[in-house]
């Protein structure tokens, strides 16, 4: 049975993009034909996070106007076996695309395809609004652990309230350990409690996810912690149930509260 998930966040440069091209590559590893649709019109990053941006030829708004084909639209990756991109236009707008059409489209991909991942527009305007309404069987709500994030992300959880749909689950982005153990940063669970959400994953600040994008390639591909955790995600999506990290919760070890990494007092210029 195909899954279909919408991952949304309330503002941009949360890291929603990268999570969804290395959940949905994640998956692809595991030995599912997975599809992402990037549906940021006129924004498009999917195909540069994928290393695909030389080879597009036509888009999501092509293939809504019947100007091609799904096979013709739909790109598949060199580097991960059974994963897969449907291009978003990058001279167009999100008006240009008729929520109707998305929907078949969405429709037909979920025939084809065991996971869809949409990869929606930051924000609460109206090409979210056209991916909400398309069919998706769950929205990810990726947030960063601060509070213009969380206020952003919760506009997001009233958009779709209003449209009766469920609540979406939660993924935080980004979680500095010592800055959460110096009690300056939420912790993922703290983010969850707050939104009143479910907690699907928590991703660590980690510089290899900017290493592999300034490589175009995915952190997926390198042993890191970031990679771990979005695997930990991966699994929970197909049903399985690995414990959470609750990284900057858990007590430290003798030795690691030695070798940790101190947190440097932030002093206001005003100070000096």
């Amino acid at each position: 049975m195909s899954h279909c998930y919408a991952v949304a966040s309330g503002k941009g440069g949360v890291g929603k993009s990268t999570v969804t091209a290395n959940l949905a590559a994640a998956l692809a590893q595991a030995g599912n034909r997975v599809v992402i649709v990037d549906a940021d019109i006129g924004l498009r990053s999917q195909d540069a996070l994928l290393g695909m941006e030389n080879r597009i030829v036509y888009d999501l708004i092509d293939l809504a106007n019947g100007d091609c084909s799904a096979d013709q639209a739909v790109l598949e990756s060199e580097a991960i076996s059974s994963l897969y991109l449907l291009p978003a236009a990058q001279f167009a707008r999100a008006k240009n695309l008729d929520p109707k059409k998305l929907t078949k489209i969405i429709s037909t991909l979920r025939s084809a395809y065991d996971y869809v991942f949409i990869d929606c527009p930051a924000g609460i305007e109206r090409g979210l609004r056209n991916v909400l309404n398309a069919g998706a069987d769950e929205v990810l709500l990726v947030v960063t652990p601060d509070d213009i994030s969380v206020r952003s992300a919760e506009r997001v959880v009233q958009v779709m309230e209003a449209k009766k749909l469920s609540r979406p689950c939660l993924i935080v982005n980004r979680l500095d350990v010592d800055l959460i153990r110096s009690h300056e940063m939420m912790s993922a669970r703290t983010v969850a409690e707050v939104m009143d959400l479910s907690l699907l994953g928590e991703i660590p600040e980690d510089t290899v996810v900017s290493r592999a994008m300034l490589r175009h390639s995915l952190f997926i591909a390198y042993d890191c912690e970031a990679r771990n955790a979005v695997l930990r995600i991966a699994s929970r999506l197909r049903g399985g149930s690995p414990a959470f990290p609750m990284y900057g919760c858990k007590k430290q070890s003798f030795l690691q509260r030695i070798f940790s990494r101190s947190v440097k007092e932030v002093i206001p210029l005003d100070d000096h």
